[in-house]
């Protein structure tokens, strides 16, 4: 008996009213010594992080550790998005040991989580065991994460993927929440997030707006 595709997404595909955003330690003092992957990069893919979930309304955690004390500010690519956000200052390593994080993860009540942060072996793998042990749906944006070493950061993916964590990319979370380019009340959004931060594609965006519109002018 043969198969029937039928035209509906995966269920292990993200929307954006399934899931929470948690955002952990992006901040400089955790940058200084982040080899994995360079600074310039991980803040443009924190930003297309931070500005999908505002357009697409994510609940989204912001979480830090020793703001005042140690690791210092947040990455202004953060506070952009999320001006007014109320940012949970912690000092466990591992933020799931912390009450007002957790807190905050019950009052959004999602049972699907996307994480990411710094530095991807401490205090982005702790989280993502711990709620994956206590039975929540861990996506990691592995480029919106950085560690000391790229050894350091690739072993605790790896971790995070034998426990059962699903990978991802910032740039393809962005495209994932979009999904279908007829949603035409975030098709300017997704476009607009792609073509500031998203490298290459967003260059060949542009590019094809300005042809397109050349050709327009000129018939």
């Amino acid at each position: 008996m043969s198969i029937k595709a039928i035209a509906k997404p995966a269920r292990t595909l993200l929307s954006p009213n399934d899931h929470a955003l948690i955002l952990i330690d992006h901040q400089s003092q955790m940058a200084f010594n982040t080899k994995s992957i360079d600074i310039t990069i991980l803040r443009t893919n924190v930003a297309i992080l931070a500005q999908a979930a505002k357009a697409f309304k994510v609940p989204t955690i912001i979480t830090t550790i020793s703001k005042d004390t140690f690791a210092g500010p947040l990455f202004s690519e953060i506070t952009d998005a999320f001006p007014n956000a109320e940012v949970a200052d912690r000092t466990t390593s591992n933020g799931w040991e912390d009450e007002d994080l957790i807190r905050r993860v019950n009052a959004v009540g999602r049972d699907r989580l996307v994480m990411c942060g710094l530095w991807t072996s401490v205090c982005c793998n702790g989280p993502v065991l711990s709620a994956l042990e206590q039975g929540y749906e861990v996506y990691v944006v592995t480029d919106a994460c950085g560690d000391c070493t790229i050894e350091a950061h690739e072993r605790a993916v790896e971790r995070m993927i034998q426990a059962g964590a699903r990978p991802m990319t910032s740039l393809g979370y962005l495209l994932e929440l979009q999904r279908d380019w007829a949603r035409l009340e975030t098709y300017d959004l997704t476009v607009g997030i792609a073509k500031q931060y998203g490298g290459p594609f967003g260059v060949g965006l542009q590019y094809a707006k300005a042809m397109f519109q050349s050709h327009v002018d000129k018939a």
